[in-house]
């Protein structure tokens, strides 16, 4: 490699396990990915709605989990999201030369979702605008319409972000939490990608 050749850029990659008497999660993930995914939590719908948060943020993810199901997909869900969020902020390592900020706006069908990611290092969520009822529907059997938030606060915590998430329009269950997650996806995209003009961490204060 000549002097003039910049060295190669580490793969921003994270692997996280999680065991407890309730369940048993592995996440494995590449920010720098095309958004590859293999996912199998036992819950379909939840696979659903991970697979598409992979897909559309372009990070390869692979997710293996099980759980005490057979009682309720509550905390083999949230066990996920835990792990997830703690692969993401292990991934970002220092946060160097990152966007910092996502946005994104994200329409199905009838549903309207905005996701908005601050990688921050305070974790925060602000989650509005599902219609009355929409935590009580039953979504393919085994995913509750209280889990999203629960998802969403959870990935937040244990990453370390900020994220407000807004449901804007929609009637179907299954549409407007696909639609926040495909907003979440996008949004996380665009605020863990690499950018050439920031130097450093982008903070005034040096650390994220």
């Amino acid at each position: 490699m000549s002097p003039q050749q910049d060295a190669p850029v580490a793969r921003r990659t994270a692997r996280v396990e999680r065991t407890t008497s309730e369940s048993t999660v592995v996440v494995e993930l590449d920010l720098d990915g095309t958004g590859r995914v293999d996912v199998d939590t036992t819950v379909p719908f939840y696979d659903h709605m991970l697979t598409a948060l992979g897909k559309h943020s372009l990070v390869d993810l692979t997710v293996r989990a099980s759980g005490d199901t057979h009682i309720d997909a509550h905390h083999t869900v949230e066990d996920v999201a835990i792990v997830l969020g703690q692969a993401l902020r292990q991934a970002l390592g220092d946060k160097r030369g990152i966007a910092r900020y996502g946005d994104a706006t994200v329409p199905l069908d009838e549903a309207l979702a905005q996701a908005v990611v601050d990688v921050s290092g305070r974790p925060y969520l602000v989650h509005t605008g599902e219609p009355p009822g929409q935590e009580y529907h039953l979504i393919g059997g085994h995913f509750t319409g209280s889990l999203t938030a629960h998802v969403l606060e959870s990935i937040a915590h244990h990453a370390a972000f900020t994220v407000h998430v807004r449901v804007l329009a929609g009637r179907d269950p299954h549409h407007i939490v696909e639609a926040q997650f495909k907003a979440l996806a996008r949004a996380l995209r665009a605020a863990v990608a690499l950018d050439p003009r920031v130097d450093g961490v982008p903070s005034t204060k040096g650390a994220l």
